[in-house]
């Protein structure tokens, strides 16, 4: 594994500018076939889960899948007056001769008063697919304004799934260039006060978002395979900017390490070399834990978590590349310049000490003892031979001092802190997000919530559909239904006031029964109807019925049938999630029990920050302070995405953490010194990493969309979690307490070394990173 890091660097830093060439070269073609191909969308068909997918399967092979459907209501400009009749007519005349002249209406049905006399409502259905409807609702959307505008004492506004999805879209780009706004200033920051240097901090920015540009071309291509769901370039640009960033990190300080060290003594291509036999191994590692991580949830064969994975895949692997081949070349270029300028300064300041000693001998006076300006002879190293870099700031070193002093206390009162924080996520409740949980500052949500308001009926509806064996049961099928139908009219959970309607395939094999309900999907009445739908209605009035087949769609089917979906296979990703954790560490460390202790600081990270989200997000209190409004549960795909998610992201730490540590052992250091010069050593960078991260996943609670509210608060305060109280606490007071028990098998017990080639002690690690890759 080391060999492999060590042979990238080493070409790329003798071959620099062929590298930074080739990488360049990849992104542009990367692109460019991303481009050429484009995004194959997911369809409908590729959503269908459960019942619900069953009912829409059989529902499809009869022509009778739902169609996109847009409902303009015509009201009052005036709030105190009633609608004009005459007027409000006219105005529905002109919308329907509109909508009926463009090529992207199918039918346009009768205007429908509401029971309160103020409102005209006019249903428009779409040709296409269901989902092909947003990208083909714009004409409706002008046609709607134009009405309004030539009819200036109403109001006329346009809801439905196609101008709502639209909507959506259009908020989460506008939310998306904000994240970006806030979050490239703020990590430029970061790495300005890391690096102190502007050259030194472009550089990880620069190639996380090359890395992004590739991985957006790449899973374009790769959505002709595996589809894309929508939320694919959402994951590279916010999984992306995190890593990309990190692993750069990591590799660039290490170099700034090794550089210091040296003094001087080593070129820029044997500092790349030293980086890239430490560094560039945990990068290996942690890139290859974070894929095989979030490959597990491919799993759960959703087509919206299969895009997820993808897209994260790609941009991890691209930024690993990235950070194994054109940054060795960058920092070579990098520091061949700071070496000319170094020397040019040296031969500056040796002329003019000349010149001064020459004008003093010409004068008689006796020359000046030459002034030090490395600050003696350790100078910035101090008396240990340690660079400055490697020492711990105050914040850390006080947060590291109990696990030293105290590790059994400070191991227990962390362990209570999270344990206590993960509390709340046993009262979790999940929730399908829909239309009802779409940020109201949507226009088409807004008119939504009047058209709820208006048109009761029309706020979620219930599809029951029989497939018979062939056509000579069809009218045994339409009784049925139509008995169906009465039975809901019935009862209480159902629209009184809407009519069921029976539709039937051309062949006659397939029926639909349409029933309304007037509760929003995500309602509990809502799904009490479907409960006693699918239990009581339908049985009793199919269950004499022999060779037919039913299932039952609908808005809330779906949002039900998917949330049972994922809690059916959330054991399994997890159990698969938990087993690659394991396997992955033990194949880095060859160690069970850091093996072991990864998944649980794993678990404990991960359910804290649940605890967390659920104590904010599934209550009321936070609202006002998050600006979000409260689905009184989190959104279905948050837990599974965050336990996958962070499981692999927070290898990063714990791969570099404890690689650190594991160097310091292999030099010869004690089990309880390894820990603390280890984690003092990497805490810097870790810290860095962390703001980075922090900020990237801190950004998405700006946003509008709640469940992307969700994701950024959890992920970002897992991270931070992990990187302070995990890391800084837990992990060293764990280790300083098992002692050289934690790294069995891993440690060879010591012995006098064999003789062979001299290693320059004056290197420190970096000579013993020398002899460890040879």
């Amino acid at each position: 594994m080391t060999s492999f890091p060590v042979r990238t660097a080493r070409w790329s830093a003798r071959h620099a500018w062929a590298a930074i060439a080739g990488w360049f070269v990849f992104v542009v073609l990367c692109l460019g076939v991303g481009i050429t191909v484009g995004t194959h969308q997911a369809t409908s068909a590729d959503f269908r889960v459960g019942e619900a997918g069953r009912a829409e399967a059989m529902a499809a092979e009869g022509g009778l899948e739902r169609r996109p459907t847009e409902q303009i209501l015509i009201r009052s400009r005036d709030k105190g007056l009633p609608l004009d009749t005459d007027r409000a007519g006219a105005a529905a005349r002109d919308l329907t001769a509109r909508m009926r002249a463009l090529p992207e209406v199918d039918t346009v049905a009768e205007p429908v008063r509401s029971r309160d006399g103020r409102v005209l409502m006019v249903q428009v259905v779409m040709h296409g697919p269901e989902l092909e409807g947003r990208k083909n609702v714009v004409p409706l959307l002008e046609q709607s304004a134009a009405v309004g505008a030539a009819h200036p004492g109403l109001i006329v506004e346009e809801t439905g799934s196609p101008a709502i999805s639209k909507g959506v879209n259009d908020q989460r780009d506008e939310d998306l260039a904000l994240s970006e706004r806030i979050t490239l200033p703020v990590t430029l920051i970061t790495l300005l006060l890391v690096f102190g240097s502007v050259v030194m901090a472009a550089v990880p920015l620069l190639l996380a978002l090359s890395s992004i540009a590739a991985a957006l071309g790449l899973s374009m291509a790769a959505s002709h395979l595996l589809p894309d769901a929508g939320v694919g370039t959402n994951m590279i640009l916010l999984v992306g900017l995190a890593v990309g960033v990190d692993y750069t990190l990591f590799y660039l300080k290490r170099e700034r390490e090794e550089r210091a060290r040296a003094r001087g003594t080593l070129s820029s291509e044997a500092l790349v070399e030293l980086a890239a036999a430490t560094a560039g191994r945990a990068i290996v590692v942690s890139g290859l834990a974070v894929i095989v991580s979030t490959a597990t949830l491919y799993l759960a064969t959703d087509v919206i978590f299969s895009s997820l994975a993808t897209g994260t895949i790609l941009v991890v692997a691209v930024a690993v590349v990235s950070s194994l081949t054109v940054l060795p070349a960058l920092l070579v270029k990098i520091g061949q310049r700071s070496e000319r300028r170094a020397a040019r300064t040296a031969e500056r300041r040796t002329r003019r000490v000349e010149a001064r000693a020459e004008r003093r001998a010409r004068s008689g006076k006796p020359a000046r003892a030459a002034r030090r300006r490395d600050g003696g002879a350790d100078g910035a190293h101090g008396a240990d031979g340690a660079h400055a870099e490697d020492r711990p700031g105050r914040l850390t070193g006080a947060l590291l001092k109990p696990a030293r002093i105290r590790p059994v206390l400070t191991l227990c009162l962390s362990v209570l802190l999270l344990l206590g924080l993960t509390a709340p996520a046993f009262g979790l409740k999940l929730v399908d997000p829909g239309r009802d949980t779409f940020s109201r500052d949507i226009p088409a949500v807004q008119v939504y919530d009047r058209l709820n308001a208006a048109f009761p009926e029309l706020s979620s509806q219930h599809r029951v559909t029989v497939r018979a064996t062939g056509p000579d049961r069809t009218a045994d099928v339409h009784r049925a239904l139509t008995d169906l139908g009465r039975r809901t009219q019935g009862d209480p959970l159902f629209a009184a006031h809407a009519e069921p309607r029976v539709l039937t395939s051309a062949d006659g094999r397939i029926s639909v029964l349409e029933v309304a309900v007037p509760y929003t999907a995500t309602s509990q009445r809502a799904g009490e109807s479907l409960t006693r739908l699918r239990q009581v209605h339908l049985p009793a009035a199919l269950g004499q019925l022999t060779g037919v087949e039913s299932a039952v769609s609908g808005d809330v089917a779906r949002g039900r049938d998917y949330v049972d979906h994922e809690n059916a296979k959330l054991p399994l990703v997890l159990g698969f999630l938990l087993l690659v954790t394991f396997l992955m560490t033990l194949w880095a460390f060859r160690s069970v029990v850091i093996a072991l202790l990864g998944v649980v600081l794993n678990l404990l990270s991960a359910g804290a920050a649940l605890g967390a989200l659920v104590a904010v997000f599934q209550g009321t209190w936070a609202e006002e302070l998050l600006g979000f409004d409260s689905l009184g549960a989190i959104a279905s795909r948050v837990p599974l995405f965050l336990f996958v998610i962070l499981f692999g992201l927070s290898m990063d730490y714990q791969v570099f953490v404890v690689s650190r540590i594991k160097e310091a052992m292999d030099g010869g250091m004690s089990a309880r010194r390894a820990v603390l010069d280890g984690i003092e050593r990497s805490a810097k960078v870790v810290t860095s990493a962390a703001v980075v991260m922090v900020t990237v996943f801190g950004a998405f609670v700006a946003l509008h969309l709640t469940e992307m509210k969700q994701m950024g608060f959890c992920l970002a305060l897992a991270v931070l979690l992990d990187a302070v109280v995990v890391r800084l606490m837990v992990l060293p007071a764990v280790l300083l307490l098992l002692g050289e028990r934690a790294w069995n098998p891993l440690r060879r017990p010591r012995t006098a070394p064999a003789a062979g080639p001299a290693v320059d002690p004056a290197a420190g690690p970096a000579g013993r990173a020398v002899e460890n890759v040879g």
